[in-house]
């Protein structure tokens, strides 16, 4: 059976590509189709191809609900994928300016667009302006990874400091006094994850910074095509979060659907090129700025789809599942 449903695949892929009037045949009828347009309709049949191919072979390793889409009982899907575009500012650390992806809610029953954390804080977009700096801030309960996107900057903790720029990474302890500022004339943009310290969690005692740019790749074939860049993990000082990585997805590659059950909290981001959201029964484009957090329900599927001519990457944090925290 899944043989013959790839070799139609296929065949459906073709019969598309042949269904183009013949350039020799039809001149008038070729030259009427813009370029523009037969390539979007080549990309989305690849598309149909491919979301249809993963769910075959999806249902090799775990039973996925073969229903339509059906309001009220399925997941929401818009309640879970966000943009900082969409979101109103707020101030934090004296003059960092924060416009929200995902809040605090409640995962399996939002109670509003991107309310669905149950265990992080809150994950936001962040605006330094240029030549300002916040204020020094002590983080007490909580601690915050911030991934720079653009601009330049640095960051200063008790005793270490570092430069800031496009691909930098920082994990910020509770209880350490610290301040970044805006060095360029341009502003100095990052995410920012607020993480909760659980009782009895022994925190770093300095600022800890990775450089994702020559951070080396660490695997190539986790669901099918991931290519993951390790950040931190919890031997590196987080908390309630489990891991923070980047995943690069190449031209023309779908990642391997799948679901996630109760406890679970898991998002993805665009930082560079836009992708295609697979996320339960349905797609949506997710440009750079747009996060999404699967329904943790055992029956949401979720993966990326690179349709595009180059590699995309987004920023990944997740927390699996209780664990043991460094006392």
């Amino acid at each position: 059976m899944f043989v013959s449903a790839t070799l139609s695949l296929y065949i459906l892929h073709f019969t598309f590509l042949t269904s183009i009037p013949n350039k020799s045949n039809c001149r008038r009828t070729y030259h009427s189709i813009s370029q523009r347009r037969y390539g979007m309709l080549h990309r989305m049949s690849l598309i149909a191809a491919l979301i249809l191919f993963g769910m075959l072979n999806s249902c090799f390793a775990q039973t996925l609900d073969g229903s339509p889409y059906t309001p009220g009982k399925d997941p929401d899907i818009d309640l879970y994928l966000c943009s900082w575009k969409d979101s109103m500012p707020s101030h934090s650390h004296g003059s960092l300016i924060e416009r929200s992806i995902l809040t605090k809610g409640d995962p399996m029953k939002p109670p509003a667009k991107g309310a669905v954390l149950k265990y992080i804080n809150r994950f936001t977009h962040a605006t330094l302006n240029a030549h300002s700096s916040t204020e020094p801030t002590v983080l007490q309960g909580e601690q915050e990874v911030i991934f720079v996107l653009s601009g330049k900057g640095e960051i200063k903790g008790r005793k270490i400091s570092a430069d800031l720029y496009s691909g930098m990474c920082v994990l910020i302890p509770a209880d350490c006094k610290f301040t970044i500022r805006c060095t360029g004339d341009e502003p100095l943009t990052m995410y920012l994850i607020n993480e909760p310290i659980p009782s009895g969690f022994r925190p770093n005692k300095d600022i800890l910074v990775k450089d994702e740019n020559v951070t080396p790749i660490s695997s190539t074939t986790g669901h099918w095509c991931h290519i993951v860049k390790g950040l931190f993990g919890t031997n590196d000082g987080l908390g309630t979060l489990e891991s923070v990585i980047t995943v690069a997805i190449d031209p023309m590659t779908i990642a391997h659907p799948h679901s996630h059950v109760e406890g679970v909290e898991e998002v993805w981001t665009a930082i560079n090129g836009e992708s295609i959201a697979f996320l339960g029964k349905q797609i949506r484009m997710q440009p750079p700025g747009t996060g999404y957090m699967i329904p943790p329900d055992g029956n949401t599927p979720h993966a990326n789809i690179n349709t595009g001519e180059v590699q995309i990457k987004l920023l990944y944090f997740a927390r699996y599942r209780d664990h043991e925290v460094r006392k």
